[in-house]
């Protein structure tokens, strides 16, 4: 008996990325958004087990240990009945693997010109892995009126900005280029993202036709890469004045993360910590946007998405606020937030009132 509740116990630490109530267990621990567990983000029952998993010894959890643990064990990730999935589809065509994406087609499908969701993972730029959005998505999938895509992009340990919204950009213009060979209507994509990814979301959504962001990545430089609605959970808007609220990181300093991602201390950078902030394109003809954002989030401060939210309404674009009483980084697992996406995206997707 031992030796099970042994085993249970570390089977704990990473269920399969794949299934369902795995992946949600290891998004709400991960409290930094940043695609890895260390110990202190575990629940103290299980942290005895921690380095049974941590097989190189890093001192963080990863997707591949993860995987590792699971084929050592002889089991094999949970997939969805219901979706036929396309992985590492080559968005660029260098063979970067992270210009890549995942593409989830219902085989339940109710159309054969259904509406698009795409999410983008977060991790502060720097870390983070497009499979993380099979899981952010299949609730929404799981009745065969949409189609999904999880997008994957250049960390900063690789390049820095612009290259990241060039690469989202390319995506999205390769789905659309694609689109009619899988059954989706090119005219209805919508996108979804997490902190860094709510970021890169939140640009999508303002800067079409904005030629410096567009970039010249793949084969598809004559279509268009806006999109036409936006969920934006707590990504940062303005960069410059992160600092400006209560924060357990110091946003200036210049090994954070948005300064990694420029390639410079953002206060010493201002220009391009603009040029890499959302609020600096808001416009009359942006998507519409719904922010979801906890009110004692610890990295990224509410005023992100209020200043946000009030820009882009005082143009006459529809945007909301969703404010998550006592919310953190994250870990939104209450039925209203999940009530929220579905209408928001069967709304602005679908036409439905």
């Amino acid at each position: 008996m031992k030796t099970t509740f042994s085993f249970l116990l570390v089977a704990l630490i990473l269920p399969s990325v794949l299934s369902a109530q795995g992946l949600k267990t290891f998004e709400r621990w991960d409290k930094n958004d940043d695609g890895k567990l260390v110990v202190g983000e575990l629940p103290a029952n299980v942290r005895k087990n921690f380095s049974k998993v941590d097989a190189d010894k890093s001192g963080a959890i990863s997707l591949a240990e993860h995987q590792a643990f699971l084929k050592k064990r002889g089991q094999q990730p949970n997939r969805n009945s219901n979706l036929k999935v396309l992985e590492d589809l080559d968005y660029v065509g260098d063979k970067n693997p992270r210009q890549t994406l995942n593409l989830f087609l219902p085989t339940n499908a109710t159309s054969t010109n259904l509406p698009l969701i795409v999410f983008i993972h977060g991790g502060g730029w720097r870390a983070g892995d497009k499979k993380f959005g099979l899981n952010k998505l299949r609730p929404t999938l799981a009745d065969g009126s949409y189609a999904g895509a999880s997008i994957g992009y250049r960390l900063t340990d690789e390049a820095i900005w612009p290259a990241q919204i060039h690469d989202c950009k390319a995506a999205i213009r390769y789905l659309r280029a694609n689109a009619r060979t899988h059954g989706i209507d090119p005219e209805r994509i919508g996108i979804w993202g997490t902190s860094a990814g709510g970021h890169l979301v939140s640009m999508l959504g303002v800067s079409g036709g904005v030629a410096e962001l567009e970039g010249t990545l793949g084969d598809h430089d004559d279509t268009d890469s806006r999109v036409q609605a936006v969920i934006n959970f707590y990504g940062p808007s303005q960069l410059l004045t992160m600092n400006d609220f209560d924060s357990t990181m110091d946003h200036n300093a210049p090994d954070s993360p948005e300064s990694k991602l420029i390639g410079a201390p953002i206060q010493q950078a201002k220009e391009k910590a603009r040029a890499a902030s959302p609020m600096h394109y808001v416009s009359k003809d942006d998507a519409p946007i719904l922010h979801v954002h906890g009110d004692k989030d610890p990295l990224v401060p509410l005023n992100q998405s209020q200043v946000f939210d009030q820009a882009l309404r005082e143009l006459g674009v529809a945007s909301t606020l969703l404010t998550i009483k006592d919310g953190g980084h994250g870990g939104f697992e209450n039925s209203q937030v999940k009530e929220w996406i579905g209408r928001f995206f069967d709304h602005h997707l679908k036409g439905t009132r």
